[in-house]
């Protein structure tokens, strides 16, 4: 506990952190301690699924069966982890809004089902940290007063000068209600005014967070995605994003579960620019062990619009990390939508006016954020992964979009997928007039039996898709080389073509990507290769020194010693 106690007086100071660490003490004494079982975090094996619990529904089944026998029957060899994304009563933002920490959807299913699910695969929960929802019980609680809930939300005076406040959206960062006893208060609601942002100068919220993330883990979760983690502590007179105090927070909750469950992975998510994004590493042993790698979705999609991978390859030589506790969380589309921030330094605004162009022209939409002198400023791009990719409605090319997964797959890191993108889903248009909500464009609700006859249509684009998919996954889990922590080398040998070089001390391989239209030849002269490698996908021996590689192929070449 003595971390603990050092980072509580770190945050409080000594005399309120004396009190944090008695309230906390027995929360973490009265939970059973899961022995370290795994030798490392992290492993080539590691593949995570991203879903809403009801992603997939069927007439008369809870969702969360539902997914669980389709990913019993498609994804067991496939994927390692799903990730669920908020599965909690919620009021607003299709579940982040989250009105009981502690209970499970009655519309999604039951615990019952989500540990049912933890028998097959490992699962990581969705941890909202900041915010709770304006319907919620505690909510309640603190507009009337109850003891124990006074300081939940964080009360501020209006006049106040906030304009060094960093914004993620365009909407007022102060939101006012009314108290059970007539009061008027303006509370900090960072992302809308159903979302209460927590107040964690509370030792009553504190405690209560702690609770939640140990209730979690006594469910089976074994990675916690910290949601909006970066804004997490207020003081007024600062920007109140990534401060020390945050930072500190992310180390104390990962102080307490190196406690009680030190398998567990803390994932810090962070839409900003990547060297704020990696600060969440800590030194590398006292914060998160991953980081969402933000800038990939942004810089892939600008590759494949442009036919040139000479940014994307200049940044990724940036990857390597001195520890082999942290790696990165590679993804390329979220629930969410494609976020542009983590392009500031690495791409003029006139590139990013013309991914703008690309994604309205292809039914897509654009969030804002408000900026300190009051002007907005493109936040977030809303469509799908695949339409992004494709860059045009009338394109069906699966091979195109697979080749952007293929060099998500060859990074150092641990590959997720959101369950639209292995599906092949296109834009949801008609969800997005329902809603009024550009992120709806995203998140369609599918009938599994509609979607299991679309799968088994090999004509049929989520066919193309999904099953080339499965593969990818399927090859990468049995190659060392593709440990998130094994050795990678960037190389540039043509514009046209995104090439990796993993290795670890039993394998090397070399993941090329045509990137463009054109087909190109290119050699790996130069490498330490053979004359002849075999191509994992086809198991086809290859002429290394003079590979031909059609439109968007992809290939995976190892030593044939290897």
């Amino acid at each position: 506990m003595d971390s603990v106690k050092h980072l509580l007086n770190q945050i409080y100071g000594e005399e309120t952190g004396k009190l944090a660490l008695e309230r906390l003490a027995p929360i973490i004494e009265k939970f059973p301690t899961i022995p370290k079982a795994k030798k490392g975090f992290f492993s080539q094996e590691d593949i995570v699924l991203i879903t809403y619990g009801d992603s997939l529904k069927k007439e008369g089944q809870a969702p969360i069966a539902t997914l669980h026998e389709f990913a019993g029957s498609y994804l067991k060899d496939a994927i390692s982890t799903i990730h669920f994304l908020p599965f909690f009563p919620y009021s607003s933002d299709d579940g982040f809004s989250v009105m009981d920490f502690f209970a499970i959807d009655p519309e999604l299913g039951a615990w019952e089902d989500v540990k049912a699910i933890g028998n097959d695969f490992e699962l990581m929960f969705d941890y909202v940290v900041n915010h709770f929802s304006s319907q919620s019980q505690w909510f309640a609680d603190y507009l009337a007063g109850k003891p124990g809930y006074e300081d939940f939300a964080i009360d501020v005076d209006p006049a106040t000068d906030l304009s060094m406040v960093t914004r993620p959206r365009s909407l007022p960062l102060l939101s006012e209600y009314k108290k059970q006893d007539g009061q008027s208060v303006y509370l900090w609601t960072t992302f809308s005014a159903d979302q209460i942002d927590f107040n964690f100068k509370s030792l009553d919220v504190l405690a209560r967070m702690v609770e939640v993330v140990l209730f979690y883990v006594q469910n089976g979760a074994m990675i916690l995605r910290q949601d909006a983690i970066a804004y997490l502590w207020k003081e007024i007179g600062t920007t109140c994003i990534h401060l020390e105090q945050t930072h500190a927070m992310v180390k104390l909750f990962r102080a307490i579960l190196d406690i009680v469950a030190p398998d567990v992975m803390i994932t810090t998510e962070t839409n900003v620019p990547h060297d704020e994004n990696v600060s969440y590493f800590g030194n590398g042993r006292d914060e998160a062990q991953m980081v969402y790698n933000f800038t990939l979705p942004p810089l892939l999609f600008y590759s494949f619009v442009n036919e040139n991978c000479k940014v994307l390859t200049d940044w990724a030589r940036g990857l390597h990390l001195e520890s082999p506790n942290n790696t990165f969380f590679n993804f390329a589309a979220s629930h969410d939508g494609i976020g542009v921030r983590p392009l500031e330094g690495i791409l003029p605004p006139r590139e990013l006016d013309a991914l703008i162009e690309v994604v309205k022209a292809n039914e897509g939409q654009v969030s804002y954020k408000r900026n300190p002198d009051g002007s907005d400023s493109p936040y977030e791009l809303n469509i799908t992964y695949v339409d992004a990719i494709l860059a045009s409605k009338d394109s069906d090319n699966a091979g195109k979009f697979l080749a952007a997964q293929a060099i998500q797959y060859a990074l150092p890191g641990v590959p997720a997928t959101y369950i639209h993108s292995l599906l092949g889903s296109r834009n949801w248009t008609a969800g997005v007039k329902q809603t009024g909500r550009a992120r709806t464009i995203n998140r369609e609700k599918l009938q599994v039996d509609t979607l299991v006859a679309e799968l088994n249509d090999p004509a049929s684009f989520r066919s193309r898709v999904f099953y080339p998919y499965l593969n990818l996954m399927k090859v990468r889990r049995a190659q060392k080389a593709f440990h998130p922590n094994a050795g990678f080398e960037i190389l540039e040998i043509d514009p046209k073509v995104f090439a990796i070089k993993r290795y670890c001390e039993d394998q090397i391989i070399y993941a090329l990507t045509n990137i463009s239209s054109a087909e190109t030849t290119v050699s790996l002269t130069g490498e330490e290769t053979s004359d002849r490698m075999t191509d994992l996908f086809t198991a086809e021996s290859i002429d290394s020194k003079s590979l031909t590689l059609k439109p968007y192929q992809y290939t995976w070449l190892t030593t044939e010693d290897s």
